[in-house]
């Protein structure tokens, strides 16, 4: 993925659709600016949507920025939205610009998420008690390394995701040292590493992602008290706007809230994408072009005024 600050880049497939006569599109020449967050989930939400925005005649630009950096950019207009946000991993900068107005919330993207402590499932057969709570703590040394030992080692989010884990495994002095990957990449690269090696591994996940599909994994039982106290819950998956777009971009900014994108696509995307090394901008345009009576409906609402 190229890392540039803006990325630009041109209309690669042609238009699937008419625009409706009367329909005054684009109603702004300023280009909507779309994020690209540093995991390819978000990526493809991004590009997925804004993919559409310019078949639907937009001008549309990327910029390679972190969702925890983007939020006064969109309150500023100068990120017009971003498409995918998880809320176990922000903080409190979002919740305290939505309630103020800076930025608006423009409603759920329709992933079914989830989040917790994953493993290979292989390692029930060295730790035949998991995937139960005790078990887990009670096996720590089998995940230990010449570094932790005694301790396990625990395979967390990169440091700017903001994750939990790190802080539940602290404060309750569980046995095991947290370890933050450096992105999405390298925990990949553990993963397929360990399940290569039948080696054992705990980390920090999500889903939906394409490895799940390719790995037999399992979750760790959290307790719901440590669930709760330290925000592990099923994250809610939503989309931001700046407050400016209704005004600016009235098609745009209806079809912006009632834009979805489902688990099954995404995963596939992601696969192509990270596991097979296709072009962001190609597997986007790719899925659009085979699934036109997927997100046309949501442009003629849009189109339409509802």
């Amino acid at each position: 993925m190229e890392t540039a600050r803006k990325l630009l880049f041109a209309a690669g497939a042609a238009l699937l659709f008419t625009v409706p006569a009367g329909a005054d599109v684009p109603e702004s020449e300023r280009p909507i600016i779309v994020p690209l967050h540093n995991w390819t989930g978000a990526q493809i939400s991004s590009t997925v949507s804004g993919e559409i925005l310019r078949r639907m005649g937009y001008n549309v630009e990327y910029v390679a920025i972190s969702a925890l950096a983007a939020p006064q950019g969109i309150a500023d207009g100068e990120i017009t939205y971003s498409p995918e946000l998880w809320s176990n991993n922000l903080g409190d900068v979002y919740p305290v610009m939505i309630e103020s107005g800076d930025i608006v919330d423009i409603g759920g993207l329709g992933l079914d998420a989830r989040e917790g402590w994953l493993y290979p499932l292989y390692v029930e057969e060295e730790c035949p008690g998991l995937p139960a709570w005790e078990a887990f703590l009670d096996c720590h040394e089998l995940f230990a390394t010449t570094e932790t030992i005694p301790n396990g080692r625990f395979l967390d989010y990169p440091s700017e995701w903001r994750s939990r884990a790190g802080d539940l495994i602290r404060e309750q002095e569980l046995p095991f040292d947290v370890v933050p990957a450096g992105s999405e990449g390298t925990m990949i690269a553990e993963l397929n590493s360990a399940v290569d090696r039948e080696a054992p591994l705990v980390m920090m996940f999500w889903a939906p992602h394409w490895v799940l599909s390719v790995h037999e994994t399992g979750w760790i039982d959290i307790p719901e008290d440590l669930v709760n106290q330290y925000s592990l819950h099923k994250p809610r998956i939503f989309k931001v706007a700046w407050p400016g777009t209704h005004d600016e971009w009235p098609v745009a900014a209806r079809f912006l809230e009632s834009f979805t994108l489902a688990n099954g696509p995404q995963e596939v995307m992601m696969d192509l994408i990270d596991n097979q090394q296709q072009d962001l901008i190609e597997v986007t345009n790719r899925w659009l072009d085979d699934n036109v009576d997927v997100w046309q409906p949501m442009v003629d609402a849009a189109m339409a005024g509802s």
